[in-house]
């Protein structure tokens, strides 16, 4: 796994497509129980590179029930996005991930990890990829109907704070999702 993340973290394949340049970032571990399968690095976490080092990852630590000492220990807790490196800003908010990085990488790094109980699919992306043909037609949809997935996928809406109003609109989220995340989650990890 060390030398698959060194080649990762010095992967240069998109930087003519980087504005901010390439910073690749994730987590990962052979014993890793959880994988959270992301959209890409915004700009804080491009800074800092920590994976999910923002309001975003906040909210998501909450939802999960998590401490940041285990979100960060890779043993329990792998962090991968779709796209490694921060994709730069769009009109509406940050591009989306860049569509070479989950090609390239991913298989790679699921075949370090062997111990994975759980896997979270955040946002589209993440969903489309994974889920083909079975994701639903819009995002709501899909994470309404979260148990179809399990017990190997747990889909959840991005946690950014700008999707509050998408929580205001669906509180099912947290009284259905949630409590079954958490749930998940800590059987996941006691294994």
């Amino acid at each position: 796994m060390k030398p698959l993340l060194k080649e990762i973290r010095n992967c240069k394949v998109c930087a003519p497509h980087l504005e901010s340049g390439p910073n690749p970032v994730l987590a990962a571990h052979p014993k890793s129980k959880i994988v959270v399968i992301g959209q890409a690095p915004g700009s804080v976490v491009h800074k800092s590179g920590i994976p999910w080092d923002d309001k975003s990852g906040d909210n998501l630590r909450q939802w999960m029930q998590v401490s940041r000492d285990t979100f960060y220990n890779p043993e329990d807790v792998a962090l991968i996005p779709m796209g490694f490196c921060y994709p730069g800003k769009g009109k509406s908010g940050d591009l989306p991930p860049r569509k070479e990085c989950a090609p390239l990488w991913h298989d790679a790094l699921w075949e370090q990890m062997k111990e994975v109980k759980l896997t979270l699919l955040i946002g589209t992306y993440a969903q489309g990829y994974y889920l083909g043909e079975k994701r639903k037609k819009t995002l709501t949809e899909t994470v309404k109907n979260f148990e179809e997935y399990l017990p190997r996928y747990f889909v959840l809406p991005h946690p950014s704070p700008r999707n509050n109003i998408w929580r205001a609109k669906n509180p099912w989220f947290d009284e259905q999702v949630i409590p079954r995340l958490r749930a998940e989650i800590e059987k996941g990890l006691k294994n």
